[in-house]
């Protein structure tokens, strides 16, 4: 085999053992995601709520109770069949044709509209630990990129006491590095604190034990918007679970509406009474003792003050118009997010292509600076410069990656996934 086939052999494994790393971190996230979904107190607690808005339907759908009733005559009342001793009397109110199906709807939509709100809040939950997530990784690559730039600073202290020693250097040049390391180390502890607090921040979105091990790729992928700009605002209105709530709610008012004029229609009772009769010790009636049963008993309930009825029909179309122009505020907002979220996604872009191309050529320079100050003279704050410069490139470089994640997990966030 050719040194050049080698070459490929090798960039294709290398290539390949990347793609692997990427896939297991990805999986790495989602099985995170998982767990939040059936951990997390908040996503159960408004489950909870959702399933409560559920138990409403059948509420609002049932027949009122019957109505039974017990009368019993202190005194008496003769008849030529008997003495009337005692009643009873069964009755059962409908409402007007429709009405109980109207009130379901309402309900029913009610809670299709407070499952979407859980639907939301789970889309916001994964974009919390998706951007809690990409934090981390941030802080262990920052955390190792800073200690590598101590390990450079290290041997440019040992190299400039080897040239104090030689007399070609200052005793300056000792102390800048002082200066330079002590505040990496200031920063390196930052990093670590920083650490701490988003490993809990983590495992809490996750409802685990605080200190719980996550598992970062060592080379971070990079996420992508699959859709162009229009095409993804139009996604956006229509999937979005804030949008959806408002449109169920909206079906609801239109239900209430309907309720609201059923409710001011007539409504029906249909009973019966049966009354216990005693015997007349007078009279030879063949019938004379037998119990009497009445069926039926028919009433209608009128509703003739109009003024509640039409408050509960204006009541409605009022939360139709709040409702209509709250979904339109709604989508307006999140035009303006979406353009300022696909702005973050653009820079972030940039920057990691610049953040890339600086990091290299400032690693070139730093090399050659420190080949001319081991030789002559060279200034050694320009060496210091250029390494401070170089650190600042590759944390941008990382920097930039998690904006872009960031800024694609937002966008599904918006798109209610």
């Amino acid at each position: 085999m050719t040194k050049k086939m080698k070459n490929i052999t090798l960039l294709w494994s290398f290539f390949l053992l990347l793609f692997v790393q990427i896939s297991q971190a990805q999986e790495n996230l989602n099985d995170y995601l998982k767990i939040a979904a059936t951990n997390n107190p908040e996503l159960k607690a408004m489950f909870s709520d959702y399933m409560v808005a559920m138990q409403q339907v059948p509420k609002v759908g049932a027949l009122p109770d019957p109505t039974f009733a017990f009368g019993y005559f202190i005194q008496p009342v003769e008849t030529r069949l008997g003495p009337q001793k005692a009643t009873f009397n069964l009755a059962q109110s409908f409402p007007w044709f429709g009405s109980l199906g109207a009130k379901k709807d309402v309900a029913s939509e009610m809670a299709k509209a407070k499952y979407e709100v859980f639907e939301n809040t789970k889309s916001n939950i994964f974009f919390e630990i998706k951007t809690a997530y990409y934090n981390y990784y941030f802080i262990e690559k920052a955390i190792d990129i800073t200690k590598k730039n101590i390990e450079i600073l290290e041997v440019f202290k040992r190299l400039s006491l080897v040239k104090i020693e030689a007399g070609n250097a200052s005793i300056v040049d000792e102390l800048r590095v002082e200066l330079e390391l002590n505040d990496l180390e200031n920063q390196l502890a930052l990093f670590l604190d920083s650490k701490d607090v988003l490993q809990v921040t983590f495992n809490n979105l996750l409802n685990r034990n605080e200190f719980d091990e996550i598992v970062v790729p060592e080379l971070l992928w990079q996420d992508e918007i699959p859709l162009n700009e229009l095409t993804m605002l139009d996604s956006i209105y229509a999937s979005n679970h804030h949008l959806k709530s408002i449109d169920h709610k909206l079906t609801a008012f239109l239900n209430q509406e309907t309720a609201a004029k059923k409710e001011g229609l007539p409504k029906f009772t249909v009973g019966f009474n049966y009354v216990i009769v005693g015997e007349n010790p007078m009279s030879v009636d063949p019938n004379n003792g037998n119990d009497a049963m009445m069926f039926p008993q028919i009433g209608v309930s009128i509703p003739l003050y109009r003024k509640k009825y039409k408050a509960m029909i204006a009541e409605a179309q009022y939360m139709q118009e709040a409702e209509t122009a709250r979904k339109e505020d709604q989508e307006n907002t999140l035009s303006t997010i979406y353009q300022n979220t696909y702005k973050d996604f653009s820079d972030g872009n940039r920057r990691i292509h610049l953040n890339q191309k600086q990091a290299e050529i400032a690693k070139k320079v730093l090399d050659i600076l420190i080949t001319s100050y081991s030789t002559n003279s060279t200034d050694f704050e320009e060496v210091l410069r250029i390494e401070r410069q170089l650190l600042k490139y590759e944390l941008e470089h990382q920097k930039a990656i998690i904006d872009k994640n960031v800024a694609v997990a937002f966008v599904n966030y918006l798109l209610g996934n």
